[in-house]
């Protein structure tokens, strides 16, 4: 039955398992058992199949949809948006109602349930009676409605996606059923104004608004690709329709008082302003139309009445349509967020009107986010601002040592015989510690894990490269103007901005960095593997110096420069012991119980407010002030190096003045330091490998991630490409089958045509017919009855007619009846 409202159409899915995923992700990232949420997981999945199932209007889905509404907004405090569920639905509007779109986007889900709570508000409005005050009134208040949750979906839904929101859900088309929404509820005060008989010029003014309305529906419909031209005609025309309504309330109220030039203006907009929305008869439906014929003819009346009275009797001049006033607005439509959209959590609780919170108990992932925000910061503070600078101010040290030829100098001439103890005690470490196997095992587990890293980085630009190799078929095939969605560039920006920052900014480096540490164990593994070996090895190795005695002046300096050197070793220990302390200080700092007690006052101070990570930004500043001693103590670590740099190059410069001219121990003293940094570059080494070690672990769940959302870009870009060429071959086939028949038509018609074209054979003319006589009848005998006589009753029988055509019938032709004979029309009368 044809109507002159348009109700909003439902958005369809399909069945999918909410729970499964919430389950699978509490069970890989909390800390609580998927089995404690038993019965929130099985809520969840019966709220959505309630939700899902409401498409007819009954106000009982607007409870369904709306607590499945709040409880998304809900967990979507609790879990991220990307959960693990591919939510499909169906557009509701445009040309491709049948192609579903796909997100795993738990805000896209939302989307699509406020979406069809918007659509059942407007099904509810148009099946009311409003033939009545009470049902125009509900009916206001459910287009009202409609429009305050979809201007809610416009303003704050849409917006914060995080996606390409679907095509009949972008901003336009939003904007176009929200006016299209009020303009309908602007309808519903205009027609109960008139049930109720208010003076016409309030009437006037409610029509105005309401041609207002619909002006602005089509204007933005008229800008979206996704509203049928149907709707745009319709909205035209129900724009023109009232505004010739309001002129003619506005006629009538001029007729009032006493304004007859004025009314007739008013009537004559009026009339064109009917006009122009007949213009629309075409693509508008029988009851827009027909309102539209009736109010033409009600104003094509009232004119011709008007002009003859004014013409007449007033004589009043008639005003142009510019020196018309406006008609004034009177607005009774606005947009109404219903509470349980626009603030759903206030319905969650003990007394809620929707139940209790489901996942309660779960703690919210805005926490977890904020755990792991404070201990990336605390890291970063702890190993680059305190131990990576104090192991800075360690390797500064250990250069100027080196600069020096210390301690190996020293100890050649302090030990000109054997080997001394620090050596000894170096070569005891790596001994234990299995150093080469150990520098080769680690070397080979980092290439491992490297191999590993490459190799999934690989499988996802393999993934990116087939899935633009078969966009490029594709388009050579069907034609850069049919095959028409983005390039598999343009569509995986992302991906391929994230390829190349791993390549360039993770594994380059990452290899110049292997490369660096495979040649320094190449260039100290020969002096390694003295240190490695024997005490007899090392004893071969280091040359003995003559024995010489000191003079008291080098003795004196000697002594001196081995209190520095023990003086840079204590510091160095005590470094060491301070930094492995602030590493277990910094383990130690668990910050998840003191989070959660912070979450509780704030959900006390702030009830039901979204927790986010942001809120505790104060909370980690006064929390990372643990911290400041430490960072004083590098500034104190600083100073007292500075102090025993000095100390150690004035100290240094005395022992070689002292020793000038003696080299009876330089070869044992390049010997003993050549030894020495080679154990120095043996910690730094390890320490390297170390390193590459957990930078490769870290970098197996980048490139892990990079590859699986590939697969997934490369699904999704398949499954799309699958369906734009079903489209494309069901449309070359329909083309097919038109071309087919309309040839086959064509055939048909050239068939008759060369039929109805053809001369008919020659043949010998036929011969004209020769006239002959007809034979005459013998006279009747008499007494006896003939046809020709007819039927007589009495009276002497007629001649015979002269209408050889049929005899038993008069001879029209005369209109005259002979004596004697019937006359049927007469009846049967006996004389």
């Amino acid at each position: 039955m044809a109507s002159n409202i348009l109700p909003i159409p439902f958005r369809r899915t399909h069945a999918v398992s909410l729970s499964d995923a919430l389950k699978q992700y509490i069970s890989n990232k909390y800390d609580q058992h998927p089995d404690m949420f038993k019965h929130d997981l099985e809520a969840i999945d019966a709220l959505r199949v309630d939700a899902v199932t409401s498409l007819e209007a009954h106000t009982s889905g607007i409870r369904k949809l709306a607590t499945y509404a709040a409880q998304l907004v809900w967990i979507g405090g609790k879990f991220p948006i990307d959960i693990g569920v591919e939510f499909t639905w169906y557009p509701a509007l445009g040309f491709n109602t049948q192609s579903p779109e796909s997100q795993n986007n738990i805000r896209f889900e939302l989307a699509n349930i406020l979406f069809n709570l918007a659509a059942l508000y407007s099904q509810l409005a148009v099946a009311l009676n409003r033939t009545t005050p009470d049902g125009l009134k509900a009916a206001n208040n459910y287009f009202c409605q409609s429009a305050g949750v979809l201007g809610y979906l416009r303003s704050e839904i849409i917006p914060d996606l995080r996606s390409t929101p679907p095509e009949d859900m972008d901003i336009v088309t939003l904007e176009c059923l929200e006016q299209l929404m009020l303009a309908q509820a602007q309808e519903c005060s205009w027609s109960m104004a008139i049930k109720k008989a208010y003076k016409d010029a309030l009437i006037a003014k409610l029509a105005a608004k309401v041609s207002d309305f619909y002006d602005q529906a089509a204007d933005f419909g008229t800008r979206s690709d996704i509203i049928s031209t149907e709707w745009i005609h319709h909205m035209t025309a129900k724009h023109h329709h009232f505004a010739a309504a309001a002129q003619y309330r506005a006629a009538w109220d001029c007729l009032e008082k006493h304004k007859y030039g004025e009314e007739v203006a008013r009537l004559r907009d009026s009339l064109a302003c009917a006009n122009e929305g007949l213009k629309e008869g075409r693509w508008i439906n029988k009851a827009v139309l027909g309102d539209l014929n009736q109010l033409k003819m009600k104003v094509s009346e009232d004119l011709r009445t008007a002009e003859k009275d004014n013409d007449i009797i007033y004589l009043n001049s008639i005003p142009t349509k510019s020196e018309l006033k406006t008609l004034d607005r009177a607005g009774m439509a606005i947009a109404r967020k219903p509470t349980e959209i626009s603030d759903p959590l206030t319905l969650l609780g003990d007394r809620g009107a929707f139940g209790q919170p489901l996942f309660a108990k779960l703690v919210p992932y805005s926490v977890h986010v904020a755990a792991s925000i404070y201990a990336e910061r605390k890291d970063r503070l702890v190993n680059n601002t305190i131990i990576d600078e104090l192991e800075a101010l360690t390797n500064n040290m250990r250069e100027l040592l080196q600069s020096f030829n210390l301690p190996g100098s020293l100890q050649a001439l302090e030990k000109p015989l054997g080997l001394p103890l620090s050596l000894t005690s170096h070569a005891e470490e790596i001994r234990q510690q299995q150093g080469i196997h150990r520098i080769r095992r680690a070397m080979h587990d980092v290439e491992t894990l490297k191999a590993n890293d490459i190799a999934m980085y690989q499988d996802g630009v393999e993934l990116l490269r087939s899935e633009a190799s078969d966009d490029e078929k594709a388009k050579m095939k069907h034609g850069t103007e049919r095959w028409t969605r983005p390039s598999s560039h343009q569509a995986g920006a992302k991906l391929y901005q994230q390829q190349a920052m791993i390549g360039e900014q993770y594994l380059k480096p990452a290899n110049d960095n292997d490369e660096s540490v495979k040649s320094k164990f190449k260039e100290c593994e020969p002096f390694l593997r003295i240190l490695d070996g024997t005490d007899r090895d090392l004893e071969e190795y280091v040359p003995s110096s003559r024995t010489a005695v000191m003079q008291p002046k080098v003795e004196r300096e000697a002594s001196n420069l081995r209190n520095v050197l023990n003086d840079i070793h204590r510091m160095e220990s005590r470094r060491r012991r301070k930094a492995e302390a602030l590493r277990t200080k910094a383990k130690s700092d668990d910050i998840n119980p003191v989070l959660l007690a912070e979450t509780a006052r704030l959900e006390r101070e702030y009830p039901m407010q979204k927790i986010e990570a942001a809120h505790f930004e104060e909370f980690f500043e006064k929390r990372l002030h643990r911290y400041d001693d430490d960072l004083i103590m590098v500034s104190d670590e600083q100073e007292e190096q500075e102090h025993l740099s000095a100390q150690l190059k004035e100290a240094n410069s005395a022992f070689v003045a002292a020793r000038r001219g003696d080299s009876s121990t330089k070869e044992r003293e390049q010997a003993l330091q050549r030894l020495e940094n080679t154990y120095l570059k043996y910690k730094e080494i390890i320490s390297n490998l170390d390193q590459g070690r957990k930078f490769y672990n870290e970098l197996s769940q980048i490139v892990t991630q990079f590859r699986d959302e590939c697969r997934a870009f490369r699904y999704q870009r398949r499954v799309e490409a699958d369906q734009i060429e079903t489209d494309l071959s069901n449309a070359i086939s329909s083309l097919n089958i038109a071309q087919s028949n309309h040839l086959q038509e064509q055939k048909q018609r050239e068939s008759l045509r060369a039929q109805y074209s053809a001369k008919a054979p020659i043949k010998d003319p036929m011969t004209a017919p020769v006239p002959t006589r007809a034979p005459v009848p013998p006279p009747p005998t008499p007494g006896m009855w003939t046809p020709e006589l007819g039927i007589k009753f009495g009276g002497v029988a007629p001649p015979p007619t002269q209408n050889t055509h049929n005899p038993a019938y008069p001879n029209t032709r005369t209109g005259q009846m002979r004596a004697g004979q019937w006359d049927a029309n007469q009846g049967v009368r006996f004389s």
